[in-house]
């Protein structure tokens, strides 16, 4: 991808590692914790500059100074996927920002937490083993750039596209936030069965797929040669049935929550030759 010339998005948070390696949740015991514990405790906190609540399993309400930084801002030394990775979210602003303009709307941009192996946020507890996701609570995309090792490594999904891609998926489920959509299937989901439910989650994926190619069609002066294969490629290392035969040996259809390889090729492709958010209907009869 061309993204020397493109700028950063500022909205971006970059979190390190907060538990020193200490025991988190200590055990209570029948009788409570008794006078030495709860003196350790206290030491080990003041000491590390921790929420002495955190050290027993109880949650504070507020974020502390060790685990996050203000927005915008790092803790550390920024790395250069890091860097990459808020290129993308700058041209995914830009982008999505004139086409909201074009209906008479104002878009207000997601924000990117950068974090390492876990952190909380507004959906509860982010782990990388989960993989990068959106949270509607808190408007934030949360991502362990680790992940994009395991996409190139473990997938077969090398490249500055398949990232790109998996970015712009998660700024997908935002528009489809801001539109209305995540709330109206969350609504909808309480009255449906299990097997009901996912086919609609595998609706809302494969539309955030197809969001994703209309990113990229709209700024494709971004993309070089091969750019739209490395994507293609992602998106079917990522489908339901590729994962689930590679963790289990066989495929389960009623399982899928994300779409299968080819739908997801195929809605990815859709908003790539189109460039055009209404062909991304993947609710109406082109959807199913």
């Amino acid at each position: 991808m061309r993204l020397d010339d493109e700028s950063e998005s500022s909205n971006y948070e970059i979190r390190s590692g907060g538990g020193f390696g200490l025991p988190i949740g200590l055990p209570l015991g029948r009788g409570g914790l008794g006078c030495g514990s709860i003196i350790l405790i206290l030491i080990i906190s003041f000491v590390f500059g921790l929420n002495p609540l955190s050290l027993i399993g109880v949650a504070p309400q507020s974020d502390g100074q060790v685990e996050r930084s203000t927005p915008g801002e790092a803790p550390g030394e920024k790395t250069p996927v890091m860097s990459r990775s808020l290129k993308v979210l700058g041209s995914t602003e830009r982008v999505w920002g004139r086409l909201f303009e074009q209906r008479g709307a104002a878009y207000t941009p997601t924000k990117l937490v950068f974090y390492p192996g876990g952190t909380s946020s507004g959906c509860g507890v982010a782990q990388s083993s989960a993989g990068p996701f959106y949270c509607p609570t808190d408007k934030s995309i949360y991502l362990d750039t680790k992940f994009f090792d395991e996409l190139s490594s473990r997938f077969g999904a090398p490249g500055d596209f398949a990232q790109a891609y998996v970015i712009a998926h998660e700024v997908g489920h935002h528009v489809q936030d801001l539109e209305g959509t995540l709330d109206s299937a969350q609504k909808e989901k309480r009255y449906l069965s299990e097997a009901e439910a996912n086919a609609l989650q595998v609706k809302i994926e494969l539309q955030a797929d197809c969001y994703a190619g209309v990113w990229a069609a709209q700024d494709r002066n971004l993309l070089e040669p091969g750019d739209a294969e490395d994507g293609l490629r992602a998106a079917a290392a990522v489908g339901d049935d590729t994962l689930q035969k590679a963790g289990q040996g066989y495929v389960v259809p009623e399982g899928f929550t994300h779409g299968s390889a080819a739908q997801r090729q195929k809605w990815l492709e859709t908003g790539l030759k189109s460039g055009d958010p209404a062909a991304c209907d993947t609710f109406g009869r082109a959807g199913r």
